[in-house]
């Protein structure tokens, strides 16, 4: 195993840790700011993304590409099906003060931990790309499954707070 590797291992369990932890916390706060605060990873994520992207393009001695269209694709499909399913288990309430809240999930962390552990796994699968390439297809993957979830998280806070 080398030290990438259990860099990458590293950064996915503080991620995890920090996604509960967030989530723990949060379901005894309500959300304020007519939920504009979901869509911040949205505004955040692509400005991240994008200074990623022009460090990658001035690696020396290594060639910048963009992967085929298929592979984008299928990081695509795969950040859709990853999104849905976070999306399908977020969910948020109204309640006795008129303020809203997260509605708590027992299986949550159960899934972000999947989600992990996926996008784990299919980094150990897909290692024999070229660098730039994986991080691409990971990049794009985490883009379209963080912009499904917030936004279809934003969408159904509005929903509540409406209703």
């Amino acid at each position: 195993m080398t030290a990438q590797t259990v860099v990458g291992f590293v950064v996915a369990a503080v991620i995890v840790a920090l996604v509960i932890w967030f989530r723990v916390r949060g379901k005894n706060r309500p959300i304020r700011s007519n939920g504009f605060g979901i869509l911040l990873p949205v505004i955040i994520v692509p400005v991240m993304f994008g200074f990623s992207i022009q460090s990658l393009m001035h690696i020396p001695g290594q060639p910048f590409h963009i992967p085929a269209f298929w592979e984008i694709l299928c990081a695509a499909l795969l950040g859709i099906g990853l999104g849905s399913i976070m999306l399908y288990h977020t969910g948020y309430e109204k309640r006795e003060d008129g303020l809203i809240y997260s509605k708590p999930n027992k299986n949550f962390k159960y899934v972000i931990i999947a989600v992990v552990a996926i996008r784990i796994a299919l980094s150990q699968y897909f290692k024999t790309l070229d660098y730039t390439e994986f991080t691409v297809l990971t990049m794009v993957m985490a883009f379209v499954y963080i912009f499904i979830w917030r936004i279809g998280s934003f969408l159904k806070f509005r929903r509540v707070s409406a209703g």
